[in-house]
């Protein structure tokens, strides 16, 4: 009978460690408690991920500033309900505000993840694009006047030898392109109006309009300084903003085929 004492103590021991380990562990679940009210870590976890994924910029102390808030968060709404404010209409109707805001923000979160925008539709995406932003950038010259024969008479001066800047930077009445002796830097043809453009295409490099062209401005002397290919960004370097936009398009018809199939007779203002 004596033999079995010491075994009989250990059990007695660990289930002694064992019931002071369990509001330990409890504890270690908790921030603190208020009023005798415990205030779950898990709170202060939650409030930091929101922070993270507002994308604001996390700072070094986050976790002792959540501590405080969800603390003081505790202190006054215990405050709130004491006073009877959670049994308000006001309240009820804000809480179920509140509830949809969150099933919404999840459910599009759950499409979001269920349906990644893949690098192939980016690529088809960006070729799509590419092919109707290609094409030849003409680099321009031109010197505005108000009347035809002013412009004739600063052709014949630079076919006589003038120079073609000089003479924007003299005469040219469109302040932008004058400054730099009438360049307009590298644009697409269409770019301009319509009679500008034209007689623009019609050019070749170096050549200069052998009469004044018109337009609504007034009347040009025009020169095509240089041609190129329209440059574009590499895949890879836009990549990431063709996802973003693509992802806002799934989003949307997602949310239009959502309404769409609704059953209600209610009229939304737009279409």
């Amino acid at each position: 009978m004596k033999s079995s004492l010491p075994g009989m103590r250990t059990i007695v021991i660990a289930v002694a460690a064992a019931a002071l380990a369990l509001p330990l562990a409890a504890q270690a679940q908790n921030v603190t408690t208020v009023n005798g009210k415990p205030v779950p870590k898990a709170r202060v976890d939650l409030l930091m991920k929101q922070v993270a994924r507002g994308g604001q910029q996390v700072p070094p102390d986050l976790e002792v500033r959540a501590r405080d808030e969800v603390v003081l968060r505790e202190i006054f709404v215990q405050e709130a309900e004491k006073r009877g404010l959670a049994a308000t209409a006001d309240y009820r109707s804000q809480m179920e505000l509140a509830r949809q805001s969150i099933l919404i923000r999840d459910l599009f979160e759950d499409y979001r993840k269920k349906n990644p925008v893949t690098d192939a539709e980016a690529k088809a995406e960006y070729d799509k694009v590419k092919s109707g932003n290609s094409g030849t950038e003409l680099r321009a010259s031109h010197i505005l006047v108000e009347s035809e024969a002013e412009a004739k008479a600063l052709i014949t001066q630079i076919k006589g030898g003038a120079k073609f800047e000089e003479l924007a930077k003299k005469s040219s009445k469109d302040p932008g392109s004058a400054e730099r002796g009438g360049d307009l830097d590298f644009a697409k043809p269409d770019a301009y109006v319509p009679e500008f453009s034209e007689a623009l295409k019609k050019l070749k490099k170096g050549e200069m309009t052998e009469a004044p062209i018109k337009t609504q401005f007034g009347f040009h002397v025009i020169r095509l300084d240089d041609t190129r290919q329209a440059p574009f960004p590499g895949f890879d370097e836009v990549k990431d903003q063709v996802k973003q936009r693509l992802e806002q398009q799934k989003m949307q018809k997602f949310q239009e085929d959502l309404r769409k199939s609704a059953k209600t007779d209610y009229k939304f203002s737009t279409n």
